[in-house]
């Protein structure tokens, strides 16, 4: 029993030093600027991109605290203040899932928000300068072209969304721009653009080769990491805070759960009579 006791004691002290990690993590994440890493992020400013932030700047430093709080508790093997450190988890990880829990619904409403960005700027040839200025910093280094589309642009098609033509695709001018972004995933990386064959006007404007992947879910990707990261980092606090809860319960209502020891007497008239053994300390 008292092997076990060492135990349980000893993972009550790693989970605790667990929490402490976690309050940490999540101390660093609160004041961190992530979106600041965000390719253009003028496009988002009305986005709310900081949800979050102030419930790790919160409980982060308050989860540091009451961690060293359970871990002198563990380490002394103080149980009332084990018992108080329990309670006081507990009343944190019901805040933090009732703060946080509007994240989800967030993450959610994300998607419909970028596409409605997306749709008021276009088309990108008339959008503000600097826009285009960051939207071509993008195209140029993950090779893409407009954010739903390459017709994003229509015809006025900026140098880094061309592309090299592939010498082994088949003749393809005969094609309308949107029949071409159709078959772009199965044409690869370049999908032929700019070929205008109305027959309501005998114009051709010169065809060019450009990008075939659109920029818009590379953004998506950028926008949705800093709520997923901080997901995450709540539901690894609540796994942690409830193991630590449970080691520390177990430890601190250690007398309601042990069986005490007895020892067996017997008296002159042959009777056995049973008693808690003395304790040694």
């Amino acid at each position: 029993m008292a092997r076990c006791r060492s135990y349980l004691r000893g993972l009550d002290i790693c989970v605790t030093v667990l929490l402490l990690v976690s309050g940490v993590v999540m101390s660093g994440v609160g004041f961190s600027t992530i979106e600041g890493n965000i390719p253009v992020a003028e496009l988002f400013d009305q986005l709310s991109s900081s949800d979050g932030l102030l419930v790790l700047q919160v409980f982060g430093p308050l989860t540091v605290v009451l961690s060293f709080l359970g871990i002198c508790a563990a380490t002394l093997d103080l149980k009332p203040l084990l018992l108080v450190f329990s309670a006081l988890i507990f009343v944190e990880f019901v805040a933090l899932m009732v703060v946080a829990s509007p994240l989800v619904q967030v993450q959610a409403q994300m998607d419909s928000a970028v596409e409605e960005v997306f749709l008021n700027v276009t088309p990108l040839h008339r959008a503000e300068l600097y826009i285009q200025k960051e939207l071509n910093k993008l195209q140029a280094s993950d090779s893409c072209c407009g954010l739903k589309s390459f017709e994003d642009w229509e015809t006025h098609f900026p140098d880094t969304c061309f592309c090299v033509a592939p010498s082994s695709l088949p003749a393809t001018s005969n094609l309308q721009p949107s029949a071409q972004a159709a078959n772009s995933s199965s044409q690869g990386p370049c999908v032929l653009a700019g070929s205008d064959l109305s027959p309501l006007t005998s114009h051709v404007i010169d065809k060019v080769w450009v990008h075939s992947k659109p920029c818009g879910p590379i953004l998506k990707s950028y926008l949705s990491f800093p709520i997923k990261l901080r997901i995450g980092i709540i539901s690894a606090f609540a796994t942690i805070a409830m193991a630590a809860i449970a080691l520390s319960l177990a430890l601190g209502l250690e007398e309601y759960w042990k069986t005490p020891p007895v020892e067996t007497t017997v008296d002159d008239f042959n009777r056995v009579k049973y008693q808690p053994k003395p304790s040694q300390t």
